[in-house]
């Protein structure tokens, strides 16, 4: 048996060595490259020399370029490899980020290590895998009556969102937040982006229909 040529891309030295240690006593896994940063991983292969991984673990929270960032300059640099994605952010909006961007399936941090192996396995086969929490959110976001625009939202921007309905002003959400103004009309400009409105009214009407 041919054995999966695995990169690691992720910056916490403990979760990087433990994957590490699982993967070296596996027959068939063998990993070629174990780095912290996207940068690193970009110098490890600017000159073509090493060993391309079938399958990169890739967490998006690192130093430097993110790994929703790097999901397309890895698959400039390695065409070939599959990229899943091993992160504890599990926003419906992130999730679907990284899917668009390239990455062909995507685990939570709390997964088993023999989760991960499998999930490992069914990519470098040409399927996909999704962790169940993930895959709960993927069902729910396609799922006509389950889908709601609220999802796209922060915890923070929900909180906002529920101010300005209640007719709270900028002041009294920062307040009652302990943020300041500024912060306030920040997320709102962000969620009339997200929501892709331009006003309170606007707001307000999806509120009132249930859609937020």
């Amino acid at each position: 048996m041919n054995s999966i040529a695995v990169g690691i891309i992720e910056d916490e030295p403990i979760v990087r060595e433990s994957l590490v240690t699982f993967f070296e006593g596996q027959n068939n896994i063998e990993v070629v490259c174990q780095v912290n940063s996207l940068e690193a991983f970009q110098q490890l292969y600017s000159d073509g020399s090493n060993k391309a991984p079938d399958v990169i673990l890739l967490d998006i929270g690192l130093p430097g370029m993110s790994g929703l960032e790097g999901i397309r300059i890895i698959k400039k640099i390695v065409a070939d490899s599959d990229i899943v994605m091993l992160t504890t952010y599990e926003e419906s909006e992130t999730i679907f980020k990284a899917l668009c961007a390239g990455a062909c399936s995507y685990l939570s941090k709390r997964s088993s290590l023999s989760q991960i192996l499998e999930a490992i396995t069914v990519v470098n086969q040409g399927g996909s895998y999704m962790s169940p929490s993930i895959a709960r959110k993927v069902v729910k976001y396609f799922s006509p009556s389950g889908h709601s625009k609220k999802e796209l939202l922060t915890p923070r921007q929900q909180q906002i969102v529920a101010g300005l309905v209640e007719g709270l002003s900028y002041k009294m959400i920062a307040d009652k937040y302990i943020i300041s103004i500024e912060t306030v009309r920040d997320h709102i400009k962000k969620i009339y982006k997200k929501l892709q409105i331009n006003s309170k009214a606007e707001l307000i009407k999806l509120s009132v229909e249930g859609d937020i």
